[in-house]
């Protein structure tokens, strides 16, 4: 399996790029996504000999399909030790934590069916684990390889930092810098990570949004020399082996929820970076029968804005709302551009041209409409999206129905998820919602839906309480290249 940038890199057919080449970085040298050059393809003989593996078989299934130039044995090993039980152990009481990713059916009526997939039973109570755990060992496994080191630097708007920290913490010749917006998580979120006392762990607290912190992570990618000279790596989604690992629980939610190949499943994604609905985009070319990818946006529609009208525009930093379902606060959605890539037919030129007109002018425009840069709006449909949007008293409103009308509570994020998934519903077609989070990393809405305190799994009950360890900096690109600096020539 080789590789190419989503603006040109490495796409001679001459070129080499594989896996493991790709695996510890973030943007390729021309500032672009990677991608395979050809999509891996699924037959329905393999998808009914998947039906009976375990979730930690199923990844290895997925994963040797990408990864080609890890040994097969190495992969199995490191699969089965990131997918157990003992590490997906915060289950609901009604779950077994073994499934890893089970399905909780909401309803089923007038032959439509609505499915929740539960995502966040690892030790950060979110979704983000089900690909950072797998990143921390195969981190682990490369850079032992070579006794190398890796200095990972990122951005959070809650749950990725978290997820990547724990993921990492205490793992040899590995460090973490972790960029999150100032006073603009949930307090849950903000304990989780800042409570860490690692030493190879580092928080920095930035005076901005999410998109500030998101941009100086690509303008340390984008300095090559600053990036090779400090050994830099990325967990962001914009990192590919990520996104693989988040493809798994599409096959895992679609061979759960139906009995053969002849069905299809939608699914409905709550949407920020655009990561996770990416890895369902993938699924979907590889031939999973998907029939819709449903974007759930809060307040921060911009990919509604896209997947409605074709128009792509950017909000700047005064323009983002912060919002109850804070983790999709974001403006500029880092993965969106390999769809963009698949939209356009692999043309990495006006790839490359679209996302720098990002940079210089805000978005693009490809509605086909006079003066647009396009007209490939029109072919959106062939890919299956769909997109809708959800605010605070959309979140309230879910909140407080699913509470009273099945019993069970759900985050902000899989709030916004179900609203929109409702208005999307299909006859004979599963919705699965993917669950973000467990409602107690946004305890501030659920007391104000519900008027009491979400359950907290053992472990986390005082958590806001434990002492923080942090650093508050303004969103500037050299004094944090310094600080990095600083630390690696400790």
């Amino acid at each position: 399996m080789h590789y190419l940038s989503t603006r040109g890199y490495a796409a001679s057919s001459d070129s080499s790029v594989q896996f493991s080449e790709i695996l510890l970085g973030g943007l390729a040298p021309d500032g672009g996504l990677f991608l395979p050059k050809q999509y891996p393809q699924v037959s329905l003989a393999e998808l009914d000999r998947w039906r009976t593996l375990s979730y930690a078989e199923l990844a290895f299934e997925v994963l040797r399909k990408f990864a080609t130039d890890i040994p097969e044995s190495d992969l199995r090993t490191i699969t089965s030790k990131t997918y157990t039980a003992e590490v997906y152990k915060n289950a609901r009481p009604d779950e077994a934590s073994e499934a890893i990713t089970p399905l909780r059916v909401l309803f089923e009526r007038d032959g439509k069916k609505m499915i929740i997939q539960a995502l966040s039973n690892g030790p950060t109570l979110a979704f983000k684990d089900m690909a950072m755990q797998l990143l921390g060992n195969l981190f682990e496994y490369a850079l032992a390889k070579t006794h190398a080191e890796l200095n990972i630097f990122g951005a959070t708007s809650g749950d990725t930092g978290s997820a990547a920290e724990y993921a990492m913490r205490g793992k040899q010749g590995i460090r973490v810098f972790m960029l999150s917006p100032h006073q603009k998580m949930s307090a849950f979120q903000t304990a989780q990570m800042f409570s860490l006392q690692d030493q190879n762990i580092f928080n920095i607290a930035v005076t901005g949004v999410f998109d500030d912190c998101q941009d100086m992570v690509k303008a340390v990618s984008n300095d090559l020399e600053f990036k090779n000279r400090h050994k830099i790596g990325t967990v962001n989604s914009i990192n590919w082996a990520r996104v693989v690992a988040q493809v798994v629980y599409y096959f895992r939610g679609y061979l759960s929820a139906t009995t053969n190949n002849d069905q299809r499943v939608s699914f409905t994604v709550p949407s920020g970076n655009f990561g996770n609905i990416c890895a369902g985009h993938i699924a979907r070319m590889m031939g999973l029968p998907i029939a819709q990818l449903v974007v759930a946006t809060n307040e921060n529609d911009v990919l509604d804005e896209f997947f409605r009208t074709g128009i792509y525009r950017v909000r700047k930093s005064a323009e983002t709302y912060h919002t109850t379902s804070p983790s999709m606060d974001i403006s500029k959605a880092s993965n969106f551009e390999r769809f963009i890539f698949d939209l356009l037919d692999g043309d990495t030129q006006r790839v490359k041209a679209l996302f720098q007109k990002v940079e210089t002018s805000g978005g693009f425009d490809l509605s086909g409409g006079p003066g647009s840069d396009g007209d490939e709006f029109k072919k959106i449909a062939q890919f299956g999206f769909v997109s809708g949007k959800s605010v605070h008293i959309d979140r309230l409103k879910t909140i407080q129905d699913v509470q009273r009308d099945y019993g069970i509570t759900i985050d902000t994020h899989t709030a916004d998820g179900i609203k929109v998934a409702l208005e999307h519903l299909q006859e004979n077609i599963p919705m699965l919602v993917l669950e973000t989070a467990l409602p107690a990393k946004f305890n501030e809405t659920i007391r104000e839906a519900l008027g009491r305190d979400a359950e907290r799994p053992v472990g986390f009950e005082n958590i806001e309480t434990l002492p923080q360890r942090f650093e508050v900096m303004a969103p500037d690109v050299d004094t944090i290249k310094a600080w990095i600096a600083k630390q690696t020539n400790l």
